[in-house]
C-alpha cells in the first residue's frame, strides 16, 4: 500500500498523515523548482536520502519525465554495490547522469590526497566544478536538518554565493512556504526537500512506497574491524592497521559514503520494518554514530558547508 491509497475520513474532510504531509511539501518544492529555475539538477548518490528525494522528483512530474538531469560526485571509494544500483535507477528512469570524479582532480594535481586516506572532504571542488561548468542554477540535495546542528541551520533554499560558498547568517526567511529564488548571476540556490524529514520518516517512507535500496542498507555478513568505535568494512580503501582485528559480523549501514570512513552498526534488520523498529530505537542521527569525518571537530560540517560542500 502506498501513501496514495489511504482513505479520507467519515466525515468526507481529507486530512493528510505525516508522510503524506511531508511528501507533499517535497512535491511542492520540487515543483516550485521547475518553474520558477531554468537549470535544476539532483544530487544522486544511491544512497537512501537522494533515493528517496528522487522518487518524490519523480511522483511530482508523472507521468512525465523527470524535468533535470542527476549528478554524482565519485570520491573513487564508494561502495561497489551503491554504484551499481546509481547506474541501474538511472538507466531505468531514463535520466542524464553527471559524474564528477575525484579521482580525475587527483590524478591532474588539482587536489591532493588527505593523510587518513579518507575522501569525503575531498567532493567540495568538483562539485563547484559541475555545477559552474553546467550553468546549473538550483541543485537538489537530500540534507536533513535532524542528521548535524549545521544542517539543522539550512533553509530549504539555501543561497550560495559566486564562489559557491554558504554563510548561515544570510538565511532568508521561509513563512507560510513561500520560498525566495532570486539569485544573482553565478551565484546558486542549494534546495532541500526533505529539510523536514526525519530519519525515521525516511524509513516508513521507504516502507509505505516499496522503495528498493542497495543491499547494504539491511543485515549482511561482512568482514570488519573496529576503529574509533566504529565497524569499518575492510575493503580495498580500508585495510586494518596493527592491532586491529578482522572480525566476520553481522552488520548493515545506515549511511553511504566513502568507504574509509563509513562505518556500519550491528544489527539484525534484515527487512525494512525491522529497519524502522531499529530505527525508532535508537538515540544517536546516523551521521553521529556511522560517519568518522564528522567527529574531526565540533564545527567540522559548518566548515565544510561555508566552503561549498553539500
Amino acid at each position: 500500500m502506498t501513501l496514495t491509497d489511504v482513505s479520507a475520513p467519515s466525515a468526507g474532510l481529507r486530512r493528510l498523515t505525516q508522510l503524506q504531509a511531508l511528501e507533499s511539501e517535497a512535491i511542492h518544492i520540487f515543483r516550485e523548482v521547475a518553474a520558477e529555475f531554468e537549470r535544476p539538477v539532483l544530487l544522486f548518490s544511491g544512497g537512501k536520502d537522494s533515493v528517496v528525494m528522487l522518487h518524490l522528483a519523480t511522483k511530482a512530474f508523472w507521468p512525465g519525465p523527470v524535468r533535470f538531469p542527476v549528478m554524482h560526485v565519485d570520491t573513487g571509494h564508494n561502495f561497489p554495490e551503491v554504484l551499481a544500483y546509481r547506474d541501474a535507477t538511472v538507466e531505468r528512469l531514463g535520466l542524464r547522469l553527471e559524474v564528477q570524479k575525484v579521482q580525475d582532480y587527483l590524478d591532474d594535481g588539482r587536489l591532493r590526497e588527505r593523510a587518513d586516506g579518507t575522501r569525503n572532504a575531498l567532493q567540495t571542488l568538483p562539485l563547484l566544478d559541475g555545477i559552474a561548468n553546467n550553468k546549473f542554477d538550483a541543485v537538489f540535495g537530500g540534507g536533513r536538518r535532524d542528521e548535524e546542528k549545521a544542517r539543522a541551520k539550512e533553509r530549504i533554499y539555501s543561497l550560495r554565493d559566486e564562489f559557491g560558498q554558504w554563510d548561515p547568517r544570510n538565511q532568508r526567511p521561509e513563512l507560510w512556504n513561500l520560498y525566495n529564488g532570486r539569485h544573482a548571476p553565478g551565484e546558486h540556490v542549494r534546495v532541500f526537500p526533505l529539510s523536514n524529514w526525519t530519519e525515521l520518516d525516511i524509513w516508513r517512507y521507504i516502507a509505505a512506497e516499496n522503495i528498493a535500496l542497495p543491499e547494504l542498507y539491511y543485515a549482511h555478513e561482512r568482514e570488519v574491524f573496529q576503529r574509533d568505535g566504529m565497524w569499518l568494512a575492510v575493503g580495498p580503501y580500508s585495510m586494518p592497521r596493527k592491532g586491529e582485528q578482522v572480525q566476520t559480523r553481522t552488520v548493515r549501514y545506515r549511511t553511504v559514503g566513502d568507504m574509509s570512513c563509513t562505518g556500519a552498526v550491528d544489527s539484525d534488520a534484515y527487512e525494512v520494518d525491522d529497519v524502522v523498529l531499529e530505527v525508532a530505537a535508537t538515540r544517536l542521527t546516523e551521521r553521529g554514530a556511522t560517519r568518522a569525518d564528522d567527529r574531526v571537530s565540533e564545527a567540522a560540517m559548518e566548515d565544510r558547508k561555508k566552503e561549498g560542500y553539500f
